[in-house]
């Protein structure tokens, strides 16, 4: 069983903290904002070890958006390295917990359906892509199996 090394950044680990302690009844929305939060467990590309990130809940009905916006920084965020080498992640959203499989969207169209989503469900990531010249990655999480 892979090690769970927790965030570096307060905040981040706090959530995770809170959303899974109790049992995804706590700590589901993004601190002050009261937006909709999912914890996205993956696998870090070098480590190997077990990663948590609370990501926007974007639905797209049984599937999952992850949007790699990072606050529209000049870098993607490192949950970004950890799919493409390691698609298979678990989805908590409030307590329904799901393995699934992730995939980038590369699709001109199927991306800018799904950003539409995003973007309704965030508005900020509008802004971020205005702040950045990288391409904010788009991944769809769906059900594995």
């Amino acid at each position: 069983m892979a090690t769970y090394i927790p965030s570096p950044r307060d905040w981040v680990r706090e959530q995770v903290e809170l959303y899974e302690s109790s049992g995804g009844t706590k700590g589901t929305t993004l601190r002050d904002t009261g937006l909709p939060v999912i914890i996205v467990t993956n696998t870090g590309n070098k480590t190997g070890a077990v990663r948590k990130t609370p990501l926007m809940r974007v639905a797209d009905g049984a599937n999952y958006v992850l949007v790699g916006s990072q606050g529209g920084l000049p870098k993607n965020p490192v949950w970004v390295y950890n799919l493409r080498v390691n698609p298979m992640v678990e989805i908590r959203a409030c307590t329904m917990v799901q393995a699934m499989k992730t995939r980038e969207v590369t699709d001109a169209a199927e991306r800018a359906r799904l950003w539409k989503l995003a973007v309704a469900a965030y508005p900020p990531y509008e802004d971020y892509q205005k702040k950045t010249t990288r391409q904010i990655p788009v991944f769809v999480a769906e059900p594995a199996g």
